[in-house]
């Protein structure tokens, strides 16, 4: 008796059809809400002249909003019929292409380094472009610490902005009161923020999920109505202004103090302002590299693994003996510590700091840019804060579009990844001889590069 022949899914067929119906109707009935959404939004505005308030009618709007939206609905549903109808072999080759995945986000992290190094020397680099490179790469910054406590220790924290305003009053008020210089400031903001971190911790030791996200989301806002009102030290709505610029191994890049030498007259280059930019630059891209390797290399430690066993179960770690009490304590405190860090170049780079800096926006900027970029993932934070960050940063100068590139980045992440831009995780340790298994891949820590 012949056994029956496996049923095959319509879609992986070759008789399948190239353009189903569906996919139009899908796309007409996505048009059609867009067009309901768009038509209060975007189809009427008051328009203010010398003869009072008048309404004014933009249905060419609406009706662009609708042929983008049908558009684009109807070719990523081609996208993914494309990718389902594909043959075996290009199934057998990207299964054998993503079975090693640290390779290429290996080779993929050093390219993002080398350019990094080398963007202020290209023909377009300007003071434009250093200024938003520079910013990307604070939060990319903000983005490696606080994976450390969500992407590692699977701790959800909405307060995170607090550890990064932590570390920016404590340089300016250190700067002001003592005269201290950057480096000498930049490990006590660290420690300071540490401190803070801990003291969070303590109270959410008992606490998961949500109610540890709404503990952590008042401490941030705590920290900020504090700074808000303590004027006598903070300065309250006024901030701090005039904080001193870090200097170049003790040679100041603009003005000397009487006596002094300059950065450009120890090295006899001619004065230019851009020097200040170049060396901010370079100093949070060390900041930045030096978060990354810290952090990549601490996972490979006894703390590390146990910051990933706590993310998966909790109560396995308690029976494998592990201390959840100082694991959590841990994570918060290096985390809070490279906040710490990039809040006090913050200060030093705008010169002036303000309680508006630190709003609950910024720890959900941050957090958006761990969670789209991939729980855990070092390379994948880098792409979701150009995402999120630098996209932006480069349409400012729409004004009223700047939030929907925004927008339109995040839900283009959400369709495209919707776990994250780099989603897959490799384990820091895998059991057994590397290479043993033909269909597994040797020892790896995913994003394994700098």
């Amino acid at each position: 008796m012949a056994a029956p022949a496996r049923s095959v899914p319509p879609s992986t067929t070759a008789d399948s059809p190239v353009f189903p119906p569906n996919l139009l109707k899908d796309a007409l009935a996505a048009g059609l809400l867009a067009g309901l959404l768009a038509l209060p939004m975007l189809g009427f505005r008051l328009v203010d002249s010398a003869q009072g308030l008048s309404l004014d009618y933009r249905f060419s709007w609406v009706a662009i909003a609708v042929v983008a939206v049908f558009a684009g609905h109807l070719l990523l549903s081609l996208a993914r019929h494309g990718l389902a109808r594909r043959s075996g072999a290009r199934r057998q080759a990207a299964q054998r292409l993503e079975s090693h995945p640290h390779r290429l986000r290996k080779i993929a992290g050093w390219v993002m380094v080398a350019a990094a190094l080398l963007l202020p020397w290209t023909p377009f680099a300007d003071r434009n472009l250093l200024d938003k490179a520079t910013l990307l790469l604070i939060y990319v910054m903000l983005g490696w610490g606080l994976n450390v406590v969500v992407g590692l220790a699977g701790l959800l924290d909405l307060g995170y902005v607090a550890f990064y305003a932590v570390g920016a009053y404590s340089y300016a008020l250190l700067s002001h009161t003592f005269g201290l210089s950057f480096w000498l400031c930049l490990p006590l903001a660290g420690a300071l923020a540490a401190c803070f971190g801990m003291l969070l911790g303590f109270p959410v030791l008992r606490l998961r999920g949500d109610y540890l996200a709404i503990v952590t989301l008042g401490f941030g806002e705590i920290v900020r109505v504090v700074l808000l009102n303590w004027q006598v030290v903070t300065g309250g709505p006024n901030g701090i202004s005039g904080i001193q610029r870090p200097s170049f191994f003790g040679l100041p890049l603009v003005a000397a103090v009487p006596g002094g030498t300059t950065f450009h007259e120890f090295f006899g280059l001619p004065f230019s302002p851009d020097h200040r930019i170049l060396f901010l630059y370079y100093l949070i891209l060390i900041l930045a590299l030096a978060t990354n390797l810290f952090t990549l290399r601490i996972r490979r430690l006894p703390i590390g693994r146990a910051w990933e066993a706590l993310r998966e179960d909790e109560t396995a770690c308690r029976s494998l003996g592990i201390d959840p009490t100082k694991t959590k304590l841990s994570a918060f405190a290096l985390g809070a510590m490279f906040a710490g860090f990039a809040g006090s170049f913050f200060a030093t780079r705008q010169g002036f700091i303000s309680p508006e800096s630190f709003s609950f926006l910024e720890s959900a900027i941050i957090l958006a840019i761990v969670v789209l970029g991939g729980m855990g993932s070092q390379i994948g934070i880098v792409l979701s804060a150009f995402l999120l960050v630098g996209l932006p940063e480069w349409f400012r100068e729409l004004q009223q579009y700047r939030m929907l590139a925004f927008g339109g980045a995040m839900v283009l992440i959400m369709l495209w990844r919707p776990r994250g831009l780099l989603s897959s995780r490799e384990p820091t340790i895998r059991l057994g001889r590397p290479g043993k298994d033909a269909g597994s891949p040797p020892l790896a820590e995913e994003g394994a590069a700098p």
